[in-house]
């Protein structure tokens, strides 16, 4: 087993355990150490880290594995590692950001299904690489998203359609719905901190900049109310930028930069245009007028001249009827902070009228692309399977020559195809579904009468020709699939 050292400075972080790759082993050592640097590698007496996901400002992410559960479920553990050189209230205040995301997913995540449970919450002191010194590092564990960010299948497809942004902005709206009235507001909404899992739920992250919105304690030495200065450059508004109160709308706006964002396929500062102080995007995408229309008014610069809650946000997608133009602030106009920030000051008459809403359709739910790795296990399944059903239906008919044998086996194969690609049979799936059709071919009679005649014989018997032919079978349709993508990949670099 491989195993990622958790020290930032480690040279070489790689470690390998062949004796960890025994379960029982794996479940009973006390620790492992790294062989470079001499770090603990089972953090907390649990956690295994596998591998690096990424690193920020303030930390590293590994997928790890928890030995103490009956499935070796996978986790992911996050570790403060504030980088540069920061002064002590610079540390102070990164690290109890920190503390606040394990306390938000406490607090929220396992309270809600779309956002990570915080599994684990722990500090590791270790002997420094400096003789005679220690050094302490600060973990959380929180539930794995199996599935990519935004920010990765904006890079991996580029620009998406309006169905497949409305879709994600409706369920991060009725996320942030939550957030907000547990008097939280996120900070930090971009696309990377929105994980689209492989089953087509979208998942909010990143909680580490969470501001309660009723804390009157000043932290750091920030007024009270007063933002912290967190926050992520283009998708953040000008009251988040500039240090002022931050609002419910706050999160709003940076969730319309995060849609404009997928649907350009264009980062923010490519789309802002500062001599009006504003975004020029609609001319980069072909979107309806009532999307357009919700997107420009959350963009507002003025926070009380949005939408003030996640809740408008959603009544104006499901309303049928067409929204006017979002109302333009006045020259003069300052924005009037309100009394309690989560409660808008002014309130801003809906811009959609008060038609009974129609519920518009559902859009399409995307899915995460297959990997390479996935596309031939898939093939060698299907041709294993294939070889199988050839053997059983030239036994049955007694021959591979009538149209029926074709048919029949043609509807499987497609069958199967079918359903690998929408994912409803996968990884181990595959394992199980062939081992069964192995043994049905092999002991139901009459199954593969066909290589009793001579071609057992041949092939050192009934048992190891099957196996062959449905190995030959499924090498056969790696194959000709692995053709297939190099001619398609060379064909679209022209076309």
């Amino acid at each position: 087993m491989e195993l990622q050292c958790t020290r930032p400075t480690c040279p070489r972080p790689i470690n390998r355990f062949l004796d960890l790759d025994d379960t029982t082993t794996l479940k009973s050592t006390s620790q492992k150490f790294c062989v470079t640097c001499g770090m603990p590698q089972i953090l907390a007496g649990r956690y295994l880290p596998l591998k690096l996901l990424g690193r920020g400002g303030f930390g590293a992410a590994f997928l790890a594995i928890d030995r103490y559960t009956p499935t070796m479920r996978q986790c992911v553990v996050k570790q403060f590692q504030p980088s540069g050189n920061l002064t002590p209230d610079q540390l102070q205040l990164a690290q109890r950001l920190f503390e606040r995301e394990a306390e938000v997913l406490e607090s929220l995540g396992n309270r809600h299904p779309q956002i990570p449970n915080l599994l684990a919450f722990f500090e590791l002191d270790v002997p420094s690489r400096t003789p005679g010194e220690t050094e302490r590092f600060f973990y959380l564990a929180q539930e794995y998203i199996d599935g990519k960010n935004m920010e990765e299948l904006l890079e991996q497809q580029g620009a998406m359609s309006e169905a497949s942004v409305t879709q994600m902005m409706e369920a991060i709206l009725k996320v942030l719905k939550f957030v907000h009235d547990n008097h939280s507001i996120h900070r930090d909404i971009k696309p990377s901190n929105i994980m689209l899992h492989r089953n087509g739920e979208y998942f909010l992250l990143d909680f580490g900049a969470v501001k309660q919105v009723t804390t009157t304690a000043s932290i750091a030495g920030q007024p009270p109310g007063r933002s912290t200065g967190i926050y992520s450059r283009g998708f953040a508004p000008p009251e988040q930028v500039s240090g002022s109160v931050v609002y419910p709308a706050t999160d709003l706006y940076a969730l319309a930069v995060t849609c404009i964002t997928l649907l350009t396929g264009k980062q923010p500062h490519d789309l802002f245009d500062p001599q009006s102080n504003s975004f020029n995007w609609q001319s980069q995408v072909q979107v309806s007028d009532r999307i357009a229309a919700i997107l420009n008014r959350l963009l507002l610069p003025a926070p009380n001249q949005r939408f003030q809650s996640a809740e408008q946000v959603l009544e104006a997608l499901h309303a049928s009827a067409r929204p006017q133009p979002a109302p333009t602030p006045a020259p003069t106009a300052q924005p009037v902070p309100p009394t309690v920030p989560s409660v808008p000051a002014q309130p801003v008459p809906p811009t959609v009228p008060s038609a009974p809403p129609k519920p518009m359709a559902a859009p399409p739910v995307s899915r995460t692309p297959f990997s390479l790795m996935e596309v031939i296990g898939d093939a060698a399944f299907t041709g294993f399977e294939g070889g199988l059903v050839a053997i059983a239906l030239a036994s049955v008919l007694g021959t591979i020559v009538t149209p029926a044998f074709w048919v029949i086996l043609l509807g499987v194969l497609g069958g199967i195809i079918f359903a690998q690609n929408r994912r409803w049979i996968e990884k181990v799936d595959l394992v199980i579904i062939a081992v069964i059709t192995l043994l049905i071919v092999l002991f139901i009679p009459g199954l593969s009468g066909i290589v009793t005649a001579g071609l057992a014989e041949a092939a050192g018997g009934r048992v190891v020709f099957i196996l062959i032919a449905a190995g030959f079978a499924a090498l056969l349709a790696v194959a000709i699939t692995i053709v297939f993508r190099l001619i398609y990949n060379l064909l679209s670099q022209f076309l």
